[in-house]
């Protein structure tokens, strides 16, 4: 199988080097059939590293919601729908493992209404009564997947939050991805079994325009740990980034920088071995 694109070919050479038991793909287009998470996996095998299990749901990016979100006078542009999307699918997430994934038992909080989430920040002022029966809280999806490891299950808690900005002093991009913050960070407290929860939050700890005081709380909860990993040093491009810059994750270039917005969380009850991150 040839792939022609060189930020695929490379992801996936970069999978098959690390040969991880587990893998959560951000930003993959939902298909029905999911004809391109087989052509992976095939790829995947090719390379030598089989990941022969997958599991992806329909996400709500793209998914009408019949509303004028964005306020800007058109109906069910990008904007207007459950989470930023030209189409049904577009950048939704994914789980590869190399080990036997219970979707039988798999739970999708994807169309938990965000006004029904408790102590809800959805902002009333903004969101029409009609407009917060249809809204969920996920942009894209969260999900609690079990997986048959040889030592024993683990719940892989996998998410991709809203960016939070793109908004306008209402800060409903803001607001809604603090309360996907606050929705793991209560679910945390609740699981008995080892999970690791992974994704992107689109909130750093230290910089950017999230509000980042539901991160500062989920990071600090006695059932996870944060590993903070790391990469090799960077030089400061920006004198106001307040965070370490060798633990982001993405660099957005000159006019947002490199932020921490991607995190492998495990839960308390695992030793964790080594982390790390690779900016390319």
């Amino acid at each position: 199988m040839r792939f022609e694109d060189p930020v695929l070919v490379a992801t996936l050479q970069t999978i098959a080097d690390l040969k991880p038991d587990i893998a959560a793909l951000q930003s993959v287009d939902f298909d029905h059939d999911q004809v391109a998470l087989q052509l992976v996996q095939d790829r995947l095998a090719e390379l030598g590293h089989p990941m022969p299990f997958r599991f992806a749901l329909m996400p709500n990016a793209g998914q009408p919601t019949g509303f004028d979100l964005n306020r800007d006078g058109r109906l069910d542009t990008a904007s207007d729908r459950q989470g930023y999307g030209q189409f049904a699918g577009q950048g939704g997430i994914a789980i590869l493992s190399r080990y036997p994934i219970l979707a039988d038992k798999a739970q999708d909080f994807s169309g938990l209404l965000w006004k029904d989430l408790p102590d809800t920040q959805i902002p009333m002022s903004y969101f029409d009564p009609e407009e917060r029966e249809v809204l969920r809280l996920q942009s894209i999806a969260a999900w609690d997947v079990p997986i048959r490891l040889p030592g024993g299950i683990v719940h892989v808690l996998a998410v991709q939050a809203s960016s939070p900005v793109f908004d306008g002093p209402e800060n409903r991009n803001g607001l809604r991805n603090a309360d996907q913050l606050r929705f793991w960070e209560s679910y945390v407290s609740d699981i008995r079994e080892p999970f690791v929860l992974m994704g992107g939050l689109n909130n750093d700890p230290f910089d950017g325009e999230g509000l980042n005081t539901a991160l500062h709380d989920l990071l600090a909860n006695p059932a996870l740990q944060d590993v903070r990993p790391r990469s090799g040093p960077r030089a400061i491009q920006d004198p106001s980034h307040l965070g370490p810059l060798e633990e982001d994750t993405v660099d957005w270039g000159r006019d947002i920088g490199s932020l921490r917005v991607d995190y492998v969380l495990p839960s308390a009850k695992f030793k964790v071995a080594g982390s790390g991150v690779d900016l390319g």
